[in-house]
């Protein structure tokens, strides 16, 4: 069947363009996103950690937390036995993302090791993903071309947020209701 639609943008994958693109669509949707080199990547976390004031944080099995600070927060890996009361019990998550999209202010996880199980993503009331700029491409079908789609795919732009017939609009329903993106570049 033919395809007449754009496959690939006129930026490459991480170029400056096409973040600027991605953080002003994640802030559009209500995020923050926190730009930092890549060394400063434990710093930016551990800040917005401290500034959530949270003390227990879930992370997927192979993100590798031993640059948090010790201390001041908990760090429970997610091994899969954790049920939806033990994630509900934690201040945050913090995971790493399958890509990126700039048009859409979409970060898409694939529940690889470093970024679990969908649960943990969707229970805790904040959501901290973190981004480099080489996951950023600018169109869906650059992303869909690195995803595989057998696996189990989360697509999330922005906070979740729903609105009744009133278009009245509420936050945190069907996840977390804060979403800091820090994009590695």
């Amino acid at each position: 069947m033919p395809r007449a639609y754009r496959a690939t943008g006129e930026h490459a994958p991480g170029s400056e363009a096409v973040l600027e693109m991605f953080t002003e669509r994640v802030e559009e949707y209500k995020a923050t996103v926190l730009r930092c080199g890549p060394d400063e990547v434990p710093t930016t976390v551990n800040d917005v950690l401290a500034s959530w004031g949270a003390s227990h944080v879930v992370v997927p099995p192979d993100f590798g937390v031993g640059w948090l600070s010790s201390g001041q927060v908990r760090i429970t890996v997610d091994d899969g036995a954790l049920t939806p009361e033990d994630v509900d019990d934690v201040d945050a998550v913090l995971t790493a993302c399958a890509v990126g999209i700039a048009e859409t202010g979409t970060v898409v996880l694939d529940g690889s090791p470093d970024q679990g199980r969908r649960m943990i993503s969707l229970v805790p009331d904040r959501h901290l993903v973190v981004v480099h700029a080489g996951q950023v491409v600018q169109t869906v079908p650059e992303a869909v071309a690195r995803l595989d789609a057998t696996r189990p795919l989360t697509w999330i732009s922005g906070p979740s947020a729903t609105s009744d017939i009133e278009l009245d609009r509420v936050e945190g329903v069907h996840g977390p209701r804060t979403l800091v993106v820090v994009l590695a570049s």
